[in-house]
C-alpha cells in the first residue's frame, strides 16, 4: 500500500487506535507498551501484513526530533526540583560521564568483533549510549513502581537529561567518520559549545517563557498550552541555530517552568501529558514502519552479541565507574545499571548516518534497532522483578502519594480550610500566580458575593473573598496564611 494524501489520515488513525487499545491491555501480560507500538508499525510496514511502503529516513528523523521535543519537555515539566535536588550530582554524572563511558566501552567492543573502523565503532557506541526517556518514563509510571532512597528520581533525571550528551557524541563521531583526516581532539570545541550554549539558552528561555506566560493575557484558557508549544519550539530551534544543544535547552527550560507558578499550569501539564503519549505512539509507529524485518535477520547474531554486552558489561561498568565517588549501596547501583533501557532515541539518532550516506549506515541502523528492541524486552519486562530481588522496591503498604497526587486526586484525608481575606491582606488585588503560594496547598474555590469562583493563576484576590484551601497537612495551611498576610 502506498501512502497518499487521501489515505494517510485513515491509515494513521487506524494504527493509532489499534496502538491505544492494544497498549491498554499490554501490561497484564508484562509487555511494555512502547514495544507493541514498534511491532504494530513493523506489521503495517513493507515487510508486514498491511504492506505500507515507507522508506524515508529524512521524514522519520523529522518526526523523531519533533516527538523528542514533546517527550523531553513533558518529562522536564513533571520533574520536581525538590525531589531532584538531593540527587542532582549523581544524575548529571550519569547523564554525561556515564554516557561517554558507555559509548567508549561499546565502541571498543564493536571495533574488535567487527570490521568497523574505530570511528565507525565509536559512532555506533554513541548512538546507543543514552537511556531512553520515553521508555523509562512510560514503564516506571505505568507500572507504578515505588523505589527506595530517591532511586526513581535518579533514573528519571538521568534518562531525561542524557540524550543531549548522546546527540553531541553522535554528531561528533559522524563528523570524524565523514572527515577521516580530522583529529579526535577537533571535536572537543564543538562538544563544549553544544553543552554550554544549550544550558545557558535553556535557563534563559525558561525565565523568558515564564514571563511571557504570566504576563500575556489570552482570551481562552486553551490557548496557553498552544503558547507553551510555540515557546518550546522557539527554544529548541533558536538554540540549535546558534550552535547549542536544542535537546538540552528544552529539557532545562521545561524543568525550570515545571517548578514555577504559572497561569493555567494544571491545563498545560495535562495537555503535555497527553501530547507526550501521542508523540511516543507516533514515534514508535513511524520507526516501526521504517524498519525492514528482513534486513534485521542477517545481523541477528551480531545484534544479540552487542546487546548482551551492553546490558551485562558496558552499562554496569559505566554506572559503577560514574558513581564511584558517591555513597550508594551496591544493589542500588546495580538497579540503576539494569534500568538502562534503549528505545526510540537511538533509532532516531541512527537515521543521521543514513542521511549522511556513510558506508555501513544501513547495517548500523538495523543493529541499533535490534539493540533497542532487545533492551526493552529483556530489561523493560523485568524492572519490577529486579526491584524486588534487589530489595529496592517499596512494599505496597509503604507507597505514599506525593503532595501533588494527594491534592489532585481529592484524597479524603486532605485538610480543607476556609480562609477569609481582609482589606489589609497582602494578597488583595494580586494574582494568585504572583503570591508565591505554597507547593503543598491549592485554592480549590473562592467564595465571592455568595457565589463560588473556580480560580486559576490569573485570578485576582479581592477584599472579602473567602478562600477554600485544600492542603495535605496543617503546616501547609499555616504557610498559606503567612503568604496571604506577609
Amino acid at each position: 500500500m502506498n501512502l497518499t494524501i487521501e489515505n494517510i489520515l485513515l491509515v494513521g488513525s487506524i494504527l493509532l487506535f489499534i496502538s491505544i487499545i492494544v497498549g491498554k491491555t499490554s501490561y497484564k501480560f508484562g509487555v511494555p507498551t512502547l514495544l507493541l507500538f514498534l511491532v504494530i508499525g513493523m506489521l503495517a510496514g513493507s515487510d508486514g501484513i498491511v504492506g505500507i511502503k515507507f522508506d524515508d529516513p529524512k521524514l522519520a528523523q523529522f518526526i523523531g526530533v519533533v516527538s523528542l521535543n514533546f517527550i523531553l519537555f513533558s518529562g522536564g515539566l513533571d520533574t520536581n526540583w525538590n525531589t531532584v535536588k538531593p540527587i542532582l550530582k549523581e544524575g548529571i554524572v550519569l547523564s554525561t560521564i556515564g554516557v561517554l563511558l558507555t559509548a567508549v566501552t561499546i565502541g571498543t567492543f564493536v571495533f574488535y568483533i567487527t570490521d568497523f573502523t574505530i570511528y565507525e565503532s565509536m559512532l555506533l557506541g554513541s548512538i546507543v549510549s543514552s537511556t531512553d526517556a520515553a521508555a523509562v518514563f512510560s514503564i516506571l509510571r505505568s507500572k507504578n513502581l515505588a523505589l527506595k532512597n530517591n532511586l526513581r528520581p535518579t533514573l528519571e533525571l538521568e534518562s531525561g537529561s542524557n540524550d543531549p550528551m548522546a546527540y553531541v557524541l553522535t554528531l561528533a563521531f559522524l563528523t570524524l567518520v565523514i572527515n577521516q583526516d580530522q583529529s579526535i581532539f577537533s571535536i572537543i570545541p564543538m562538544f563544549i559549545q553544544q553543552m554550554a550554549l544549550g544550558a545557558i539558552a535553556g535557563f534563559g528561555f525558561g525565565k523568558l517563557s515564564k514571563y511571557i506566560i504570566n504576563k500575556i493575557k489570552l482570551d481562552f484558557e486553551g490557548l496557553y498550552p498552544v503558547l507553551v508549544i510555540a515557546l518550546m519550539f522557539i527554544t529548541f530551534s533558536a538554540t540549535d541555530f546558534v550552535g547549542g544543544n536544542g535537546f538540552l535547552a528544552i529539557y532545562i527550560c521545561a524543568v525550570y517552568l515545571g517548578n514555577q507558578d504559572l497561569i493555567h499550569k494544571k491545563t498545560i501539564l495535562k495537555m503535555y501529558d497527553g501530547l507526550a503519549w501521542l508523540m511516543q505512539i507516533v514515534l514508535f509507529l513511524t520507526l516501526g514502519l521504517l524498519v525492514f524485518p528482513s534486513k534485521i535477520i542477517p545481523v541477528f547474531g551480531l545484534g544479540i552479541l552487542i546487546s548482551l554486552f551492553l546490558i551485562i558489561v558496558a552499562r554496569p561498568v559505566s554506572v559503577f565507574l560514574s558513581l564511584l565517588f558517591f555513597k550508594m549501596k551496591f544493589r542500588r547501583r546495580f538497579y540503576i545499571s539494569w534500568v538502562g533501557l534503549r528505545g526510540a532515541v537511538p533509532i532516531v539518532f541512527a537515521t543521521y548516518p543514513l542521511l549522511a550516506g556513510i558506508d555501513k549506515a544501513d547495517m548500523m541502523f538495523n543493529i541499533v534497532f535490534f539493540i533497542s528492541v532487545s533492551s526493552v524486552i529483556i530489561q523493560g519486562t523485568t524492572l519490577s522483578v529486579m526491584a524486588k530481588w534487589l530489595n529496592v522496591a517499596l512494599p505496597n503498604e509503604e507507597k505514599k502519594l506525593s503532595a501533588t497526587d494527594l491534592l489532585m486526586e481529592d484524597n479524603p484525608k486532605a485538610l480543607i480550610k476556609e480562609i477569609p481575606v481582609t482589606a489589609n491582606c497582602y494578597a488583595v488585588n494580586k494574582k494568585i500566580v504572583d503570591l508565591g503560594f505554597p507547593k503543598h496547598a491549592i485554592i480549590a474555590m473562592i467564595r465571592r458575593d455568595n457565589k463560588y469562583v473556580t480560580p486559576n493563576g490569573s485570578t485576582v484576590i479581592e477584599d472579602k473573598d473567602i478562600l477554600v484551601v485544600l492542603a495535605d497537612k496543617q503546616e501547609a495551611i499555616d504557610n498559606v496564611k503567612s503568604c496571604l498576610n506577609k
